[in-house]
């Protein structure tokens, strides 16, 4: 699916919307004849009223900030208009679980393709108690208790498939179709796993492969995607974000939004002890200036970051692969360009830290905004679509011509040139009248010389 960025209107692309704790984020994008994608719309919409850690709760007003954010999109779009959109989830209940789904295939078994699919189509009618489906991932198949990553053709006994599912409370998906499919009217092209999209955006095959930790910093919540041997090992999501260090330094008699202003500008995830410095913010009657120490500012930081940062520990430990991670760990989000805090993970965490970055041939260079950590999981959705979301559009009704067009039509068609009738000689019948007359001349004649 491509277009070429032409003056016409858009016939052809993908629409994405991330439903994130502080902003909606409504993307729009076409990929080339190589795949490699553009974003030719973005916009976005505050969600503080509607989403409440990465989930809706407020399904009227998300409804309604939706509609906005498509109508602030489409006029981007040169007149064309969207008919679908892919949804990105995340939320506190999100977690991987294992399923397993084994087989019989006997003494003279062997692995096909219609197994394999067997396999997974069993898989994906598993209920798990008080749980939703939302995807299903890295497969492993072991045939009479032996891995095998290609098992297509191998004999068998019996062969196993192991699963990630990635579940998540019922309300999560049906309050996303309620407010956009049934409210907003939009149609959902696929609703996906935020994280998931996330880290195929910016994780390369080898650091899969190796082994690597990807922490997403968000607003509401802190995701946690861990890589092993090319396949997922663990997804889940810790219920503190971005908002709660916020939050904190409210503390300090500032309002909501003085807080996030300078913990944005001066907050550091690692406390300067010699600092005595003061920052000036804005009074509580916002009439004038007082005061603050950075020290206590930094230090409420400090101690509301150690504690997600404790979390993440404890959630790798539990995998066990807390010394086996070789492509180290990887940060993104909105909340991760606090001062300092790669630093701060690498002091509790002792591996290599490094920021997410788009991989090679996924966008076109030099896009600013899929470098923007606030965009990343919106343009993850997009790279993953593949379906068109432009509405039909139907051509223009061809124009009524006018009477006096209808009539000018209305030609009397000149009639074709008579064909000239041919000379002939006179007929039999002709010649044999003539030749009787002539004798009777010559019998009543008074000329006997005749």
């Amino acid at each position: 699916m491509y277009q070429k960025i032409t003056d016409m209107a858009y016939t052809d692309f993908i629409a994405a919307i991330d439903l994130g704790t502080s902003h909606l984020v409504g993307m729009v994008g076409i990929k080339n004849e190589s795949g490699l994608l553009s974003i030719i719309a973005h916009e976005v919409e505050s969600s503080a009223t509607c989403i409440r850690r990465g989930c809706v709760y407020n399904v009227e007003e998300t409804a309604n900030k939706i509609k906005r954010l498509i109508l602030k999109l489409e006029n981007k779009l040169q007149g064309a208009k969207i008919g679908k959109v892919y949804v990105g989830i995340g939320g506190q209940s999100l977690r991987t679980i294992d399923h397993t789904v084994p087989k019989i295939l006997g003494a003279d078994g062997v692995v096909t393709e219609e197994i394999i699919e067997s396999l997974y189509q069993e898989c994906a009618g598993y209920r798990p108690d008080m749980m939703d489906v939302l995807s299903i991932t890295s497969p492993a198949y072991y045939l009479d208790g032996k891995h095998e990553v290609n098992p297509v053709g191998i004999p068998c006994n019996r062969i196993e498939a192991r699963y990630k599912l990635v579940v998540g409370r019922p309300s999560l998906r049906r309050y996303v179709i309620n407010s956009i499919a049934e409210r907003a009217k939009i149609e959902i092209a696929d609703i996906m796993v935020s994280p998931l999209a996330l880290a195929d955006m910016v994780l390369s095959e080898d650091e899969k492969d190796l082994g690597c930790a990807l922490i997403g910093f968000g607003a509401g919540v802190t995701s946690l995607t861990v890589f092993k041997g090319g396949q997922l090992v663990s997804l889940c999501v810790i219920p503190f974000g971005g908002n709660l260090i916020t939050k904190d330094i409210t503390s300090l008699n500032l309002v909501e939004s003085e807080a996030e202003r300078i913990k944005k500008t001066y907050g550091s995830a690692i406390q300067d002890k010699d600092s005595d410095a003061a920052i000036q913010v804005s009074s509580a009657d916002g009439m004038g200036l007082r005061e603050v120490k950075l020290a206590d500012l930094n230090n409420v930081v400090e101690v509301r970051l150690q504690e997600i940062l404790e979390n993440v520990y404890a959630r790798l430990e539990a995998t066990g692969l807390i010394e086996g991670l070789g492509a180290g760990v990887i940060i993104t989000g909105g909340a991760s360009a606090l001062k300092n805090l790669p630093d701060a993970i690498r002091n509790r965490l002792k591996m290599d830290v490094r920021y997410a970055t788009v991989r090679k041939n996924i966008i076109q260079r030099n896009d600013v905004v899929a470098a923007d950590p606030e965009y990343a999981v919106a343009v993850g959705l997009l790279a993953k679509g593949t379906r068109n979301c432009a509405a039909y559009i139907p051509p223009p009704p061809k124009p009524t011509p006018k009477p006096e067009e209808e009539e000018a039509k209305k030609v009397t068609p000149p009639e074709p040139p008579k064909k000239k009738q041919e000379k002939k000689g006179p007929g039999l019948f002709s010649r044999l009248t003539k030749n009787i007359d002539n004798m009777g001349k010559m019998l009543f004649d008074d000329d006997d010389d005749r």
